[in-house]
């Protein structure tokens, strides 16, 4: 595969310049969009663009039936304040390396247009880039995104219909022309709390207030004191912060706006575990007189690496990278990832291409080596779609009858995700001093 790239180099190059130098948010990747959908353009691409939000796709014919194997980049930055290459207005930096998706990405499309690279495949390949892989719980897309990330959105959106089996690319902090592939991650639901108290004077008169940060304080001690019920088998995560804790230090603090992410290996742990946060969150706010208003979303889905797709991708990795340099784990990421979403419906797989230093989501995140990233990543890419696609697909198909979904229809998905959903107050106080909880 290495020769279809080489001519291409510099296209792929100077879009890993370009995307790093412009980083921009979730569902806002005007520029990148408009930049890439250019180059696609000029490669002679006809794309489809996305319904209300950011991103696009395009599709390759082979010209011979067959499933259709989805190849994944993801359009967004982070906000990460203080990255040396961060924009100056937004702080949108990237952190996570999705500009060398968008790189690596072009390079297979220019890849897919060398004469006779399709020869013996079949089935078809769609080019798909994607808004938003970062959460973006900071905007408010209600009755235009439905959920809060790109791969969400365009699944409710049917623009992943017609997919049988997809691949996405993640920079990692590891060695140059390295590529790691583990089980799976982590999926998430976010968890809103506003405590309300009754503001009064903190030194003349405490006694007539309730204190809604006491409330805060008190529910972060009791889910602290739940960790030891979680299994280990779970991986479950809880990481709460406090972004509202009071106006000025002497009033009793009214309101009190705690935010927090429940993170776990399956579905079924996240709606296990869920009630006893909420428990402790309505425990506090009672014992204080205080109530609780508790808003829950849900993130992403668990990310099941399928095993079928992981050794095309592995044996991808090793035919172009050597055997030595591929990391193939057997362990499971407590990080999180909308790719999971796609887990749920169709064969997926995310792999890690070595190339960059730093923390991920840190102001030390860096390229070291952008060709091995970028140029590397999108050889391996196209062998893994050679080796699902050649011999009528077989391979492909033999994934594709092995697979079983999670959800079986994009209905069945949204209806999951409703279930993850859920605004209440926990506390009802009537005036004879009883109170019903919720939780």
């Amino acid at each position: 595969m290495k020769k279809y790239l080489e001519k291409h180099k510099k296209l792929i190059l100077d879009a890993e310049k370009y995307i790093w130098n412009n980083p921009e948010t979730g569902f806002k990747e005007y520029k990148t969009q408009a930049y890439l959908a250019e180059k696609m353009q000029e490669l002679g691409y006809s794309l489809t663009f996305a319904e209300e939000t950011t991103g696009f796709y395009t599709e390759v014919d082979t010209g011979r039936p067959g499933p259709t194997l989805m190849l994944i980049a993801e359009l967004d930055a982070l906000v990460v304040e203080g990255h040396p290459a961060a924009d100056p207005v937004t702080n949108a930096a990237h952190a996570c390396g999705h500009h060398a998706q968008c790189a690596t990405l072009l390079g297979v499309a220019a890849a897919l247009k060398e004469p006779g690279i399709l020869d013996g495949l079949s089935g078809k390949i769609r080019l798909t880039y994607v808004p938003a892989e970062e959460i973006t719980e900071a905007l408010e897309f209600d009755g235009v995104v439905r959920h809060l990330s790109g791969k969400q959105a365009f699944i409710i959106r049917g623009h992943f219909e017609g997919v049988d089996l997809a691949i996405n690319f993640h920079a990692l902090a590891k060695e140059p022309g390295t590529m790691l592939l583990c089980k799976g991650n982590n999926g998430f639901m976010i968890k809103h709390v506003t405590f309300t108290g009754r503001s009064a004077h903190a030194g003349a008169a405490p006694h007539k207030g309730i204190n809604a940060l006491y409330a805060a304080n008190l529910a972060l001690n009791a889910m602290n004191a739940l960790r030891e019920t979680f299994k280990k088998k779970d991986d479950i995560r809880v990481h709460p912060i406090i972004t509202s804790g009071g106006g000025a230090v002497n009033v009793i603090p009214n309101k009190v706006v705690m935010k927090n992410q429940l993170r776990a290996s399956s579905t079924e742990a996240l709606l296990r575990e869920n009630p006893k946060l909420n428990r402790a969150v309505a425990g506090a706010a009672l014992a204080m007189g205080a109530n609780a208003t508790i808003s829950d979303r849900p993130g992403y889905m668990p990310l099941h690496n399928d095993k079928g797709l992981s050794a095309a991708v592995a044996d991808a990795a090793k035919a172009c990278l050597g055997e030595e340099n591929l990391k193939d784990t057997k362990i499971w990421s407590a990080g999180s990832t909308d790719v999971g979403d796609l887990s749920t419906l169709m064969p997926t797989v995310c792999a890690y291409v070595g190339g960059v230093k730093g923390g991920d989501h840190t102001v030390n995140y860096e390229v070291v080596d952008a060709e091995a990233l970028c140029v590397g990543g999108a050889e391996v890419m196209l062998k893994a779609a050679q080796l699902l696609l050649e011999n009528d697909a077989s391979r492909a198909k033999e994934i594709i009858e092995n697979f079983q979904p999670i959800y079986a229809s994009k209905e069945e998905y949204c209806a999951a995700m409703d279930a993850l959903t859920a605004e209440y107050d926990a506390i009802t106080y009537d005036d004879d001093h009883a109170a019903a909880v919720r939780f």
